[in-house]
């Protein structure tokens, strides 16, 4: 009998809150996770949990055992983890990260990292809905400033500049701004957060103070691919990362607003786009957690650097 692996099964379906939702997050159905549930019972000779078919709670026992028992899986990894130190990173590594970022920025970089670490088994989720680490077995994930949470360990790997733009037509028929505070007489292309519904601001700086600009929504998307084909086509003025905009610019199908050499007294600076690599506690920063972050921040500070002040 697998006692190890009831164990953990009977952690999950605890912290997860109910057997299918810990089935979920192990890939099993809910009624091997129940029989797990059972089989741990009758060993112990104990009822752990009293269950309904609309709720679940723990008995008495089930609370003292799970007092005991809650740290056996992180006391293996960490055992794990002292056996492996001079053994090269192995094993299944999740990570998770929005559409663009891991289309634009993670998918060019990930078959270097995999000759780097040929036994590192990667699964890339790509998505802007919020993802849960613990639910949906996450090992790391790469975060912009409107995703982080309490629940998260956050370190900042790269500051990566915003680039507002237009296509060339659009500026000739509705001219070009000069200054932030001209956005609100220009169709914008504003970004609506998926997760929460949210407009993305636009923020500036000017002499150290920061600031949001006033914005007239001409278009409204939860896509920045569908955004930068809008702007493409006349429809405005975007806001996209350096990553999707310079090629673009690059072409000539983009210009560039708002640059470092039109700089007056009204200039004011883009702020960037923080990325952040994001743990769901200090245990998951196994070797091979660790070794994918260190190979994307060095990857990333070539373009992107943190500086000190940053950090």
């Amino acid at each position: 009998m697998d006692i190890l692996g009831l164990i953990n099964t009977f952690i999950r379906v605890i912290e997860n809150g109910s057997i299918a939702a810990a089935a979920r997050a192990q890939g099993m159905s809910p009624a091997a996770v129940s029989q797990s549930i059972t089989r741990l019972e009758t060993h112990l000779g104990v009822r752990l949990l009293s269950r309904t078919t609309r709720s679940m709670a723990l008995t008495e026992s089930g609370a003292r055992y799970f007092e005991k028992v809650r740290h056996i899986p992180h006391d293996i990894e960490l055992a794990s983890q002292a056996a492996a130190v001079a053994t090269a990173p192995q094993g299944p590594l999740c990570i998770a990260t929005t559409s663009a970022f891991g289309r634009y920025v993670l998918a060019p970089l990930l078959p270097a990292f995999k000759a780097a670490y040929p036994r590192i088994d990667m699964e890339l989720i790509c998505t802007d809905r919020r993802v849960d680490h613990r639910l949906e077995g996450v090992d790391v994930s790469l975060r912009i400033d409107a995703q982080l949470n309490e629940q998260l360990i956050a370190r900042r790997i790269a500051s990566i500049p915003f680039v507002f733009c237009a296509s060339p037509d659009y500026l000739e028929g509705a001219g070009v701004p000069t200054t932030p505070e001209d956005l609100q007489h220009h169709a914008c292309l504003v970004f609506r957060y998926p997760t929460d519904g949210r407009f993305l601001p636009w923020h500036f700086r000017r002499d150290g103070q920061r600031f949001e600009a006033r914005v007239n929504p001409g278009f409204v998307c939860d896509d920045i691919d569908t955004i930068a084909q809008i702007a493409l086509n006349g429809g405005g003025i975007a806001r996209l990362a350096s990553f999707i905009a310079q090629p673009l610019i690059d072409s000539g199908r983009l210009v560039p607003l708002f640059e470092p050499a039109s700089r007056s007294a009204t200039w004011a600076e883009s702020e960037p786009m923080q990325v952040y690599a994001c743990v769901s506690e200090r245990s998951a920063l196994n070797a091979r957690v660790r070794a994918f972050i260190e190979f994307v921040e060095h990857a990333m500070q070539t373009d992107w650097p943190v500086s000190p002040s940053e950090t």
